[in-house]
């Protein structure tokens, strides 16, 4: 089960930094909005086929991702880094995406889902330097 904290960060944020590499193992990122699914621990968010970050999921689904709490404050810091497998999105995908971003309704939707492996979250709001983990090894 994952940890509340880990849960209630996630939810709180809509952006995140994908971290994807090519077949010649030059990395790359990219910022997408995103919704998620607490039940089934996905991160859904929309890419076209056509961008870098979608063709190299496509070639390798072993992806990275952080979400970060911007602040110059030390003990607001808050920060959560994700390793996981990128998969197609699914209809149940699809319905909590357009419920946390309705105009996206209008769009067509080409829908991709993270389902972590590894999560780790910084946060000073519980003392200066606490990681919480999570792992589906566990």
């Amino acid at each position: 089960m994952v940890d509340k904290c880990i849960v209630d960060f996630i939810k709180r944020h809509h952006v995140l930094t994908l971290a994807t590499v090519s077949n010649e193992g030059e990395p790359y990122c990219a910022a997408c909005f995103y919704a998620y699914d607490k039940e089934r621990n996905r991160l859904i968010f929309t890419s076209d086929d056509t961008t870098r970050h979608a063709q190299e999921m496509i070639q390798n689904c072993n992806v990275a991702c952080g979400i970060t709490l911007e602040t110059r404050v030390v003990g607001k810091v808050q920060g959560i880094q994700i390793c996981g497998v990128a998969m197609r999105g699914d209809e149940e995908d699809k319905r909590l995406y357009i419920k946390r971003f309705p105009y996206a309704a209008l769009a067509p939707l080409n829908l991709w889902a993270i389902e972590p492996t590894y999560m780790k979250l910084t946060d000073n709001t519980l003392g200066f330097g606490t990681k919480l983990i999570w792992s589906s090894q566990e």
